[in-house]
């Protein structure tokens, strides 16, 4: 018997945009059981710092700070129905946890991540694509609360490393990624009507890999 074929989805956007809440609902109607989640955030590099503006300074919003390769290399042993140990990574020291998360091969795979449309390896590995597209503003300020509340950052370096990195990443790589998205969902996991239209769609393609 030959292998049943596995629907890739991936779910981008820039930071603050909403698209972890889009990847969760989709979780939630289409069932954590038939699908294996892979977040790109946790293939970050290590980063090798010393003292605080080391890090305040580093660019993680660019392609080289993420490990492409191994993500991609995941994503084919997943279709391929192979289970794989995905990295978890250490936000505050910033660098791969020792252990790591066992992912067993499910029929979706939904990968999310800001840079996910931006690396050619990636994008031909998704069978649809979904960018979630918000205003700057409600981005920066969804940042500001994240990065205060979870990852220990003050005011000054979270507005500094914005404007340094994460603003001009998003102008070079993850905005001009758009234009490879299947659907556009403006406003996030607010937009009902949009994750209708892709929980819909992904009902559609799992129901023509299993014809």
């Amino acid at each position: 018997m030959s292998a049943p074929h596995r629907v890739a989805l991936g779910v981008a956007g820039g930071t603050g945009s909403g698209k972890t809440s889009v990847a969760h609902s989709i979780l939630e109607r289409v069932g954590g059981e038939r699908i294996a989640f892979l977040a790109q955030d946790s293939y970050y590099k290590n980063v090798d710092w010393q003292k605080q503006g080391d890090l305040v300074h580093h660019n993680f919003d660019h392609p080289a700070a993420l490990d492409t390769d191994l993500l991609a290399e995941h994503v084919r042993m997943l279709k391929a129905g192979q289970a794989v140990d995905v990295p978890v990574y250490d936000f505050v020291r910033h660098v791969r946890k020792a252990e790591v998360r066992r992912v067993e091969p499910r029929p979706v795979i939904l990968l999310e991540g800001i840079l996910l449309f931006a690396e050619p390896q990636l994008r031909s590995e998704l069978d649809f694509k979904v960018f979630v597209d918000t205003d700057a503003d409600v981005r920066l300020l969804r940042r500001l609360r994240r990065d205060i509340r979870e990852r220990g950052r003050t005011v000054e370096d979270v507005l500094r490393q914005y404007m340094e990195s994460v603003r001009p990443m998003h102008l070079e790589f993850v905005e001009p990624s758009k234009r490879y998205a299947d659907i556009i969902v403006p406003e996030g996991g607010e937009n009902m009507v949009a994750l209708g239209m892709v929980v819909a769609r992904v009902e559609q393609l799992l129901t023509a890999a299993a014809g």
